[in-house]
Parts: structure tokens; C-alpha cells; sequence
């Protein structure tokens, strides 16, 4: 139920925003044959309980213009919200598109995104109630399931295609990320919690690239990558701090960011188009890496 609730509300704000603004009489003609609509109207009572449901879960204002009674998206909103905002809007105009492809919906291929289709939505109640989660983990790392892990979800991440969620445990007395991908046995616990007023989400992975951090220092990295790849750096730069330097075969990049093990395979995938500069232990754990990795190759490796 709860999927369908999402999947509800992402039409609702997908469908208003791709139209400007809406009236209900028209946002139900439109509910109505939509697939989420299955040919039954949208009462009036349950459209004004999506509307709080989609300011609590999502932080999206939809506003009403007195005047012509049109409903529209609320953009007043803080830099940060904005982002995000408009991050949830283009994923949902990609749903409502998807939605409306008809016959041409097999020709379109998607990313798997596993970690969404179960806990997600759990997650995201239990955040919007603030409520702890109790589940079962086993990370990639280890052998053995962990039972019992409880968590305040202070908020939730996708990365590479994965969604984690990042909160406080409770038995361990710290803040830790958690694949959704990795948990089993997931439950909202019956106790609230108060996220701390000094915790951001854009600030805990600000000197980060990915899901990973690490109490290192901040520092400059510096890159040479070549003029091919260095335009698919400036189409999605690799953190918000990227400044570029053009040359005639290559670009310098440089950035300042924390050196974590994300980071680290980031750059390794990108193999010789880049080369890392600065720092110097950044640099020669690349070497070592790339090292490592020959040694798979060479003639007297035995199988």
C-alpha cells in the first residue's frame, strides 16, 4: 500500500507541474484515465490529504490561486530544498512520460534500482513520523547477519544506483549509512526520536564523493584528465567544488574533497584517460591499485 501511495503522489505533483497549474476538476478528468486513476475519480477530501502527505514526505508546497482555484507547484524554497525539489520533479516527469508511452514503453530501458521497490517507502514513513527503524543487516563485507539494529533515519541517499539511508545507531552510538539493498526483516519501531537541529544532510557528505566518508581532512585534489573525458566532467562534474583548467590536449581539474574509497574507484574506472596529480598518498594509492590489478594479468599467475 504504501508503494501505491508514492507512486500516487509522485502523479499528483509529476502531473500539476508538467501543466503549470490545474484545477481539480481537470487534475480529475486526468486522474480519471490515468493508470493510477483506474477509471475512479480522486474525492476532493483524499486530493487534500495527498497534498499534506506530498508537503510532509517530499517537502513540495502545492499552493492554490484563489482567484482561478488552479493548483500549482510552490517554488519558494531554500537552495538546498530547491535541489532537491527539483531533483523529485524530474524523476517524477520521467515516471509520468513512462506512464503515458503506450505502446513504445518496451523500447525504453531503465537502470535497475532494487532498494527501492521494498524499504524505501518504509523508510520514508518512519522518517516523516519520526520514528526509529529496526532491522536485520549483512553489509558485502562480512559473513554473518547483524539482527536487531536500530536507527533514527535522519535522511536517505541514491548512489549508483542503490538508495541508502543515513541515521543514528542507537547500540553504537554514532552516525552510519546503510544500503537498503543489504537489510531484511525492516520494522518502524513504536519510539520517537528529534533530529538533532545542528544535523544537515548537505554538509555531512559535502567534502565527499558518494556514500562514503571518513574522518580525514579535506584536501586539494588535483587532476589531469584529457580533453575527450574532461567534456564528461564538465557535463556532470565530479563534486560541487570542481574548477577547471583548459589546455590544449587535457584539462586540470581540481576539487576539495576528502580521499575515500569511492573516490578511489571513481578515479580507477576512468583508467588512462586520468591521471591524479595531488595529493601525493592519493596518488600512490592509485599506483598501488593499478599495480594490484596487473598482477591479475601477468604471464606466472596461477589460476
Amino acid at each position: 500500500m504504501a508503494r501505491n501511495l508514492i507512486y500516487r503522489y509522485i502523479w499528483v505533483i509529476d502531473t500539476i507541474e508538467r501543466h503549470g497549474a490545474l484545477t481539480l476538476e481537470r487534475l480529475n478528468e486526468l486522474w480519471v484515465v490515468s493508470p493510477v486513476g483506474d477509471r475512479n475519480p480522486l474525492p476532493r477530501r483524499t486530493f487534500y490529504n495527498y497534498r499534506q502527505a506530498i508537503a510532509d514526505t517530499f517537502g513540495i508546497t502545492i499552493e492554490v490561486n484563489p482567484r482561478t482555484f488552479e493548483y500549482y507547484i510552490d517554488r519558494d524554497s531554500s537552495e538546498s530544498e530547491a535541489k532537491r525539489q527539483q531533483w523529485m520533479l524530474d524523476s517524477m516527469s520521467v515516471s509520468g512520460m513512462l506512464s503515458d508511452a503506450g505502446d513504445v514503453r518496451d523500447r525504453v530501458v531503465l537502470e535497475n534500482v532494487p532498494s527501492a521497490r521494498d524499504y524505501l517507502p518504509v523508510v520514508l514513513d518512519a522518517m516523516k513520523q519520526n520514528r526509529r527503524i529496526c532491522f536485520s543487516y549483512k553489509p558485502y563485507t562480512r559473513l554473518t547477519v547483524t539482527r536487531n539494529v536500530v536507527v533514527e533515519p535522519y535522511f536517505v541517499k541514491i548512489f549508483r544506483q542503490l538508495w541508502y539511508v543515513v541515521g543514528y545507531n542507537v547500540r553504537d552510538n554514532k552516525v552510519k549509512t546503510y544500503s537498503l539493498d543489504r537489510m531484511s526483516d525492516l520494522l518502524i519501531a513504536s519510539t520517537t526520536f528529534k533530529l538533532p537541529r545542528d544535523f544537515d544532510a548537505e554538509t555531512f557528505f559535502a567534502d565527499c564523493y558518494g556514500i562514503v566518508t571518513n574522518q580525514s581532512e579535506a584536501k586539494r585534489i588535483v587532476l589531469r584528465v584529457n580533453s575527450t573525458q574532461a567534456k564528461y566532467f564538465r557535463s556532470l562534474p565530479l563534486h560541487p567544488s570542481q574548477q577547471e583548467d583548459v589546455h590544449d590536449t587535457y584539462s586540470i581539474f581540481t576539487y576539495r574533497m576528502r580521499n575515500t574509497y569511492d573516490l578511489r574507484e571513481r578515479l580507477l574506472s576512468h583508467g588512462s584517460n586520468v591521471e591524479v596529480l595531488a595529493p601525493p598518498e592519493l596518488r600512490a594509492q592509485i599506483v598501488e591499485e593499478l599495480r594490484n590489478s596487473l598482477k591479475n594479468y601477468e604471464p606466472t599467475r596461477k589460476n
